[in-house]
């Protein structure tokens, strides 16, 4: 039998340790440490190994102590099993390894739960209730919100917030990564939190636009940016936020979009200069933020665009934040009218035009009417004009009077579709006749047409405006607008709009084709006739008609006498209260028909409308009152058919005055004088003092009576614009009135006839009172 050999401790221990060296459990350093004291390590012993190794269950229940065993017994309890996995026992270096990159591939509700468990166990009696993790570029941002278990302190919290959302206040609460001893957070704390952060928002905006201001090809980058801002999502901020970036935006568009239209032409195979291919490039990264800038700003303005049947509840501040949009849109229009996309944009603000805001309304039309103004080429004014014939009629005529007032704002006065119609005719026989004159070849008119080319490229170059084109698309706007009035006249002619499609006929009535003249006056006259229209709208017709009679209608065989009496029955309707506006309108019509048209009427009419225009005066403000005076002083100057209103002892007529009749052929204004003339000369106004003096002295040029030149050479127009008081400012200032002190009058009745005054006495008597009244006719019987 062979003995083994007895192997001693340590070279025991040097195999067990290069077993575990070779299995990887055991790390070996390859270099010494710097320290001078080098602490020994001490090798445990294999047998020590063998025991961990055969230890069981029991033995490490007896390791642990009393209160590690409770806390354990809690977290089971509360299910707070995450507690459990971060212990680890016994791990060697590729453990770590693994559980670090366990730790890296933990999920994001894994993360969730152990935080919650932590807050739970440190905070200990008050309530946490977890928000949801944000993921940022930092790392994760964990949000939570600490609830306190008093009743008390959660009124208080109850009260806090309800004051927040009724003030619209935008804090954020963010209360990561709290400490134990924690104090909670005080409204001036979150307002100056909220203070900080807009202003460097604030900053980062200024910054961003001042940089690309200076130098746009470089820092182009920065609309992206700012882009970018126009979608804030902090709840807290993001109003202010977006309507700052918005308008950053704006002001620096304003400025940097070129007069001219930016053309995207790809041409392959041409090589170009450095700065003209640089050019190229920062136009073509304009136009495209410039477009992402306005499908942000549409999708920001479709907030006010709500179809019917949308019930959803709509915040204030993102109604304030479409009209901002709403705003920079038509601040673009206005500015940059022939740019790429103006067209997109007008087409998409006409339907804003009837939105049910108001405000939206007029922002609006205050934008495309100044446009209309302002257009000198009249390409935009022609399109917006189409469009706007689409949507009424798509809307059978039923839209807010804005669509329609919008279009008193085009230049378009000056258009003349009779001599433009002539012109054309005239044109094209002299074509025809010029062409069977020189029967030219083939050859010949293709060397004439590149003559009338190069001819138009000239005019190009020179900057010349080219009047015939716009002559035409003038005449093209023209037609457009008086289809709208008309089909209005015909189809609709109860809306709401038919007042502002008569204001528009009688403004535009002289640019009318003169075969649409018999049409236009049948209608207005049946119009009058039904007596459903207005005050105002009865003087538009009125206006229409005079208007075409005192233009090129004039040739037409028309009696207007039935518009001349509905003028003499409405001008006593009009006072210095509610119908006092319409007084600048009737000034124009009494000009026309009085003035312009003296020659056509009759003497009694004419001296029928002067008297009652002098009895009209005596209820006007004084702007009104000099109007009326000067068509009166005016008419005087021109003819002496008004003489006769001014010889008081002239005893020729064949009746009396009769003032209430609505008839001025008959009411036999011959018979009276213009007593008005006596109480305006005691006007409080001074102006109209002296003017009713002159008007009484038969208008003298020079002498007594007479005007100074800055009032005589007035219009009745400008009279009544240059002295309108609606700024509360006389001119000149009316002076105080004297006080004076009133003597008492006694009253004394002295009958010359004796008679008369026994008649008096026996009608006297008690028993005519007796039931009230008096009833004379009873007692004259008696």
């Amino acid at each position: 039998m062979v003995k083994k050999l007895k192997i001693s401790a340590v070279k025991r221990s040097n195999q067990k340790r290069t077993k575990l060296t070779r299995q990887g459990k055991l790390k070996t350093k390859r270099h010494k440490p710097r320290n001078a004291h080098i602490k020994k390590k001490v090798i445990p012993h294999a047998e020590t190994v063998e025991e961990e190794e055969s230890d069981q269950g029991e033995d490490l229940m007896d390791m642990v102590e009393e209160d590690d065993l409770n806390f354990l017994g809690e977290a089971i309890s509360n299910k707070s099993y995450n507690l459990l996995k971060q212990i680890h026992l016994n791990e060697t270096g590729d453990d770590k390894i693994k559980n670090n990159k366990k730790e890296k591939k933990r999920t994001l509700e894994d993360r969730y739960e152990n935080s919650m468990s932590k807050i739970v166990g440190i905070e200990g009696t008050k309530k946490v209730r977890m928000l949801l993790p944000i993921k940022t570029q930092n790392g994760i941002i964990e949000k939570r919100i600490i609830q306190e278990t008093h009743a008390e302190d959660n009124e208080n919290m109850s009260h806090e917030e309800h004051n927040i959302e009724k003030s619209n206040m935008e804090i954020k609460f963010n209360f990561h990564n709290e400490d134990k001893d924690k104090k909670p957070v005080s409204m001036i704390e979150l307002l100056a939190f909220r203070e900080e952060v807009l202003r460097s928002k604030r900053l980062k905006i200024g910054l961003l636009s001042s940089s690309l201001l200076e130098t746009p090809e470089a820092k182009c980058d920065n609309f992206k940016i700012l882009l970018e801002l126009m979608e804030e999502t902090n709840p807290e901020v993001y109003i202010t936020v977006r309507k700052l970036a918005t308008i950053s935006l704006l002001e620096i568009f304003k400025d940097l979009l070129p007069s001219y239209q930016i053309l995207q032409i790809q041409q392959e195979g041409v090589r170009l200069k450095k700065e003209t291919l640089a050019l190229q490039n920062y136009e073509a990264t304009l136009l495209r933020y410039y477009k992402h800038y306005l499908q942000k700003l549409e999708k920001m303005t479709n907030i006010l665009r709500r179809k019917k049947g949308d019930t959803r509840q709509i915040k204030e501040q993102e109604i304030e934040l479409g009209k901002v949009a709403l705003t920079c849109m038509c601040d673009l229009l206005t500015t940059h009218p022939y740019f790429n996309y103006s067209i997109n944009i007008a087409n998409f603000l006409i339907p804003l035009l009837d939105n049910k805001y108001e405000l939206i309304r007029q922002e609006v039309l205050k934008c495309i009417s100044q446009v209309f103004k302002e257009d000198k080429r009249a390409e935009l004014s022609l399109k917006i004009v189409r469009k706007l014939n689409q949507y009424i009629k798509l809307k059978a005529h039923s839209v807010h009077s804005e669509v329609l007032s919008v279009l008193l704002s085009l230049r378009i006065k000056d258009i003349n579709l009779d001599k433009e119609k002539e012109e054309e005719t005239k044109q094209r026989k002299l074509m025809s006749h010029k062409q069977r004159i020189l029967a030219l070849s083939k050859r010949e008119r293709k060397k004439n047409k590149k003559l009338e080319e190069v001819e138009k490229e000239l005019l190009e170059t020179k900057a010349e405006e080219n009047k015939q084109t716009k002559q035409k698309l003038l005449t093209e706007i023209t037609s457009v607008v008086f289809t709208i009035y008309f089909r209005i006249l015909k189809q609709a002619p109860n809306s709401n709009i038919l007042s502002i499609c008569l204001e528009g006929l009688a403004k535009f009535a002289q640019c009318i084709n003169l075969d649409f003249y018999q049409d236009l006056v049948t209608a207005i006259d049946k119009l009058m006739e039904e007596g459903n229209l207005n005050l105002k709208d009865q003087l538009h017709c009125i206006q229409c008609v005079f208007t075409i009679l005192s233009g090129q209608g004039s040739a037409l065989n028309l009696d207007p006498y039935r518009f001349y009496a509905h003028l003499y029955k409405n001008l006593l309707n009009i006072h210095c209260g509610k119908t006092h506006i319409e007084m600048e309108v009737l000034i124009k019509i009494l000009v026309q028909a009085l003035i312009h048209r003296r020659k056509r009427i009759t003497q009694r009419r004419f001296v029928a409308f002067i008297k009652r225009i002098a009895i009209l005066a005596l209820q006007l403000q004084h702007n009104s009152v000099l109007g009326i005076l000067g068509i009166i002083k005016q008419s005087m100057q021109l003819g002496k058919m008004l003489d006769i209103l001014l010889d008081t002892d002239s005893t020729t007529g064949d009746g009396f005055y009769q003032a209430e009749l609505e008839e001025p052929e008959y009411c036999n204004a011959h018979c009276s004088a213009l007593w008005e003339l006596t109480a305006l000369q005691r006007h409080y106004h001074s102006t109209v003092q002296k003017m009713a003096k002159n008007v009484a002295w038969n208008v003298p040029p020079i002498g007594e009576g007479s005007l100074s030149p800055e009032i005589a050479k007035l219009s009745p127009e400008e009279l009544y614009t240059e002295f309108d008081p609606t700024g509360v400012v006389f001119k000149p200032a009316v002076p105080v009135p004297k006080y004076t002190n009133a003597k008492r009058i006694i009253k004394t009745h002295h009958l010359i006839n004796s008679e008369f005054k026994e008649y008096i006495n026996t009608i006297y008597n008690t028993e005519l009172f007796a039931d009230g009244y008096i009833d004379f006719y009873k007692a004259c019987n008696n």
